[in-house]
């Protein structure tokens, strides 16, 4: 038996899943319905599924690449982003999504590990572009007028072969907060299927919704919660970049129904001076979503208390098992520190070296979904790594409670064991976080003689303030055990963190040894 794209084995009634054909889909509802918004541009449907077929064939007959190939996007967030990718991936070339952010040896580096040989960039990025050593980019195109040139005279294919639903979408690379970032095979089944379970927990991807987009696209889940409200038949309206007054206005004035955001752009918001939050209501909003890092109870509560009860989802997942579990909007207070349960699709397991845990027992979460990724790029043995018993986990530490809530303990390879006893820093972040003068804080564990190791706080204060360690402990008495009270702090105007919100725990054992 061979299915309509003449793959053998398969039932004449199969459609391969792509991104681009979801795209082409939902335009068939109404072509001339705005996709996405960028500033003063827009793009109608009719337009961006133009665009995208302009990009497979030019990357395919212009470029001559044969599909399996990669390329690789270095740019900021713009509708070019969007149709570069989608139109790529459609082609059978994924691009490996480059953070801007990085510095010219680390884009090099990725690019080279991705064997990408051509390179999407924007003109922000075109001068580090120019100027950076690649072992595989053969060809370096500027979004702009370098672009438009090109896709002007390409004609797209009608005879375009499709794409295998299995085969890989793009190729974001882990933030290497571990060690050297990895490229983490994003498959179009993984990631559309995604999409619908989207649709069905957050409840702001129908036809009818608009989304407000200013997370980075370079970012796995900045492309995904973003690119779903196009492939859904919605409206995108994408920011180039994140300022907390302009979302507010976005999002009272815009009719924006659903956002996805990290912590620090909460941290940001919530900084504004009160009479500006006040101006801004949001009533439109159905969804906030929070993602990529922990979200701590106390910014919970100002979420809640400012924007409302039933909107905030916390969701918690990777790139490589994409999303895990969520938080719905009816347990945020009354399920502390928790992030829910599994989401649509997916079965979560809590193991230690014996076997499954029971409740309020800490083992390593792994999960099982349609949205696993497909492996890492040329590193087997990491792949081997992240897999038992074809079960997906990145290191996290859960317990889970009698109702099935999860709720992340902390990173493996954060616990710290202070006097052989385990401590988890996430736990005491959140107790230092409802200090009145801390805006921000991170606790790791540093070697001691007497102890194994010792807790050490570093704390961002709020401006002109400051707290020495009997200060803090005085705060910490009675809200947690004595051997989970830091014994030291260290001020810091901000902490280290990756492009995704993470704290780079590293850099700041690092600093005590230098600093």
């Amino acid at each position: 038996m061979t299915g309509s794209n003449g793959v053998p084995g398969l039932p004449a009634s199969y459609r391969p899943l792509s991104v681009a054909g979801g795209i082409r889909a939902a335009m068939s509802r109404d072509p001339g319905k705005i996709a996405v918004r960028d500033g003063e541009r827009k793009r109608s449907y009719r337009d961006l599924v133009s665009r995208i077929d302009r990009v497979s064939a030019w990357m395919l007959d212009g470029l001559k690449l044969e599909p399996g190939t990669h390329g690789a996007i270095l740019a900021g967030n713009c509708i070019e982003y969007l149709e570069i990718v989608a139109g790529a991936a459609q082609a059978g070339i994924p691009l490996a999504t480059v953070n801007p952010r990085l510095s010219p040896r680390e884009v090099a580096g990725i690019c080279d590990d991705a064997e990408a040989r051509v390179l999407f960039v924007d003109g922000q990025c075109a001068e580090m572009a120019r100027d950076t050593e690649f072992e595989s980019i053969e060809q370096v195109f500027v979004i702009g007028d370098d672009l438009e040139r090109r896709l002007a005279g390409a004609r797209p294919r009608a005879d375009l072969a499709p794409v295998h639903e299995w085969d890989t979408f793009t190729i974001p690379y882990t933030s290497g907060t571990t060690g050297k970032p990895k490229g983490v095979l994003v498959s179009h089944r993984s990631r559309i299927l995604q999409f619908y379970g989207m649709a069905s927990e957050y409840g702001c991807y129908s036809p009818d919704d608009r989304f407000l987009g200013f997370t980075p696209l370079c970012h796995g889940g900045g492309l995904a919660f973003s690119i779903a409200s196009i492939y859904l038949g919605g409206q995108l309206d994408l920011l180039s970049r994140f300022d907390p007054g302009e979302v507010l206005h976005r999002l009272d004035e815009g009719a924006a129904t659903g956002v996805f955001m990290v912590p620090t752009h909460f941290h940001a918001i919530f900084a504004l001076e009160k009479a500006v939050l006040a101006k801004h209501s949001a009533r439109a909003l159905k969804s906030i979503i929070s993602n990529a890092a922990a979200l701590p109870q106390a910014t919970k509560e100002q979420i809640v208390g400012h924007f409302g009860d039933g909107i905030l989802h916390e969701t918690y997942g990777s790139t490589e098992a994409g999303i895990v579990c969520n938080l719905r909007p009816a347990d945020q207070l009354r399920k502390q520190r928790c992030v829910g349960q599994p989401f649509t699709s997916t079965e979560v397991r809590l193991l230690d070296d014996d076997g499954e845990v029971g409740p309020g027992e800490v083992g390593e979460l792994f999960s099982n979904s349609p949205f696993l990724f497909n492996g890492y790029w040329r590193k087997p043995r990491e792949t081997a790594e992240a897999f038992r018993d074809g079960w997906v986990s990145v290191g996290d530490l859960a317990r889970r409670d009698e109702e099935g809530y999860l709720y992340i303990v902390d990173r493996k390879k954060d616990m710290v064991i202070s006097g052989g006893v385990n401590i988890f820093p996430r736990e005491v972040e959140e107790e230092l976080l409802r200090h009145p003068d801390i805006v921000d804080a991170a606790v790791v564990g540093m070697p001691d003689e007497r102890w194994g190791e010792s807790l050490k706080a570093f704390v961002v204060l709020r401006a002109g303030l400051t707290l020495n360690a009997e200060e803090l402990a005085a705060f910490c008495e009675g809200r947690l055990a004595r051997f989970k009270i830091p014994r030291s702090v260290e001020t810091l105007p901000a902490l280290p963190r990756n492009a995704y919100g993470k704290v780079l725990k590293g850099e700041l054992r690092t600093y005590r040894s230098t600093g």
